[in-house]
């Protein structure tokens, strides 16, 4: 049987604090790559932010994919919390340390709020260590009208660095 939906176009902010998160991120690039019925279409440059919420843990290592995908946005997020379950990632504290986060930011440009998914993530617009990234791969992404770089620049208290390659 073909499928004939068509392709949405999403986001997913990437975050890992423990366990050589670089090594991290790099793996989650490529689970990305491997999603059923999707393909990656961009990937960030590595950004180091502090912590949100709770400070006595290590700081982030971040970035930001694009895919396109025929998953619908649950199916995505099934995928994705599958990702971090191989990652080993534990649930012990809100903004707590962890070895994956994996973030559905934006689908298409849907609007969702259900109880086990909000559309767009509903703190992307204030977080750096998601913006940054987001304006290096979507420059003229529209979120709320604005533009990721320019929310991004609202934002210059929050300490974030790109990483060299």
């Amino acid at each position: 049987m073909t499928d004939h939906r068509r392709f949405a176009l999403a986001y997913v902010g990437l975050g890992s604090n423990l366990e050589s998160p670089r090594d991290q991120l790099a793996r989650a690039v490529s689970a990305l790559a491997s999603l059923p019925v999707s393909e990656r279409v961009a990937v960030s440059s590595l950004y180091a932010s502090a912590p949100v919420g709770l400070q006595d843990q290590p700081d982030f290592v971040n970035a930001v994919v694009a895919v396109r995908t025929r998953l619908s946005p649950l199916a995505l997020l099934d995928q994705l919390q599958a990702i971090e379950q191989r990652h080993r990632r534990v649930r012990h504290r809100h903004w707590g340390p962890r070895t994956l986060d994996l973030d559905l930011l934006w689908y298409a440009g849907l609007t969702c709020h259900s109880p086990r998914l909000t559309l767009p993530h509903p703190e992307m617009m204030h977080r750096r260590f998601v913006l940054e990234p987001l304006a290096e791969i979507a420059p003229t992404l529209s979120l709320g009208g604005e533009l990721p770089g320019s929310l991004a620049n609202r934002l210059k208290d929050q300490t974030l660095h790109r990483l060299p390659a």
